[in-house]
């Protein structure tokens, strides 16, 4: 099942991405979090600012995304703690928002504008959402080579 039951796949995403998330505070929970992602459950990997997928990506890429995806906020996101991943449950998610580490502006949401996520995984089919501003070009290369073009296999 790929959204909830009784919706189609945009009504559950908006239900999911503007519903009540958990924030991944530290290191060890983002850890924790990944390893509770069954990479075969039908996940949506979505980079803001690239057109949103169609079909859920196979499990090589959702496990190759989470390696990269991990490996990127823990070299840029150069604090004792995670703060930039929210799920709305961090035991069994079926939304993932990641905060691009270089372009948080004001993150706690206090903001009128508060910034967008620059990756969602998720189990519904994702719309389109417009970044605030231009996507940045290492943002776009790195996404685009291995995980722009991943479906379901």
């Amino acid at each position: 099942m790929h959204a909830p039951a009784g919706t189609d796949g945009f009504d559950a995403f908006d239900a999911l991405y503007g519903g009540p998330l958990a924030g991944v505070v530290t290191w060890e929970q983002l850890s924790a979090l990944w390893a509770r992602i069954d990479p075969d459950a039908g996940w949506y990997l979505y980079a803001l600012g690239e057109a949103p997928p169609v079909q859920p990506a196979n499990d090589e890429a959702v496990r190759r995304f989470i390696d990269e995806i991990d490996a990127l906020l823990r070299r840029e996101h150069r604090e004792a703690y995670c703060g930039i991943v929210y799920a709305d449950d961090l035991a069994g998610p079926r939304l993932i928002k990641i905060y691009d580490p270089n372009h948080l502006g004001l993150s706690c949401g206090s903001s009128k504008n508060p910034p967008l996520p620059g990756w969602i995984m998720s189990r519904a089919a994702p719309r389109r959402i417009q970044p605030n501003g231009a996507t940045p070009a290492g943002r776009r290369r790195w996404w685009q080579a291995p995980f722009a073009a991943a479906p379901k296999s």
